[in-house]
């Protein structure tokens, strides 16, 4: 299953943002699970600004900062957390296998994973994957499912 938009501002990319949210909330609601979800594009390409959205849809009020530096911010809601990682400064995969990056996925929670090629082979495949692309002062995107639970995902409609 594939989804290209144009993303014309960044009230836009957040709104993409929230819409993904509520999708993956539908698809919680019904089913003890990990969502990965990879965000890929260049430097300021709208990574960030999109899991920002995403997290404030489900009802995070406070600020939502990129965790460069940290690897990873959590995000505790009622039933389920949300993992916010950034591996653009991660030197070594393995650094990951060295914070633990097993019990962040097996627990029921939705990963954004910004940078994922960072990661080398340690991370599992996506369930869906957002690609930000720089057209002139807009951005393309383009959505990917590419699992079944990714299928199901993008098949919930918002209501």
């Amino acid at each position: 299953m594939l989804d290209k938009r144009q993303l014309k501002s960044e009230s836009a990319t957040i709104e993409l943002g929230k819409k993904l949210a509520l999708q993956c909330l539908c698809y919680l609601n019904n089913h003890d699970d990990t969502i990965i979800i990879y965000l890929e594009g260049e430097l300021g390409a709208g990574k960030t600004t999109f899991s920002r959205g995403f997290i404030q849809a489900l009802g995070h009020n406070g600020n939502v900062k990129s965790p460069t530096y940290t690897l990873v911010e959590p995000y505790d809601f009622d039933n389920f957390s949300v993992y916010h990682f950034d591996l653009y400064r991660l030197a070594d995969p393995q650094e990951l296998e060295f914070m633990g990056i097993r019990d962040y996925l097996s627990k029921r929670c939705i990963c954004l994973v910004e940078w994922p090629q960072q990661a080398g082979k340690i991370l599992p495949q996506a369930d869906i994957k957002i690609e930000l692309l720089y057209n002139q002062l807009e951005r393309d995107t383009i959505i990917y499912a590419l699992s079944e639970k990714g299928v199901n995902i993008m098949s919930y409609s918002n209501q």
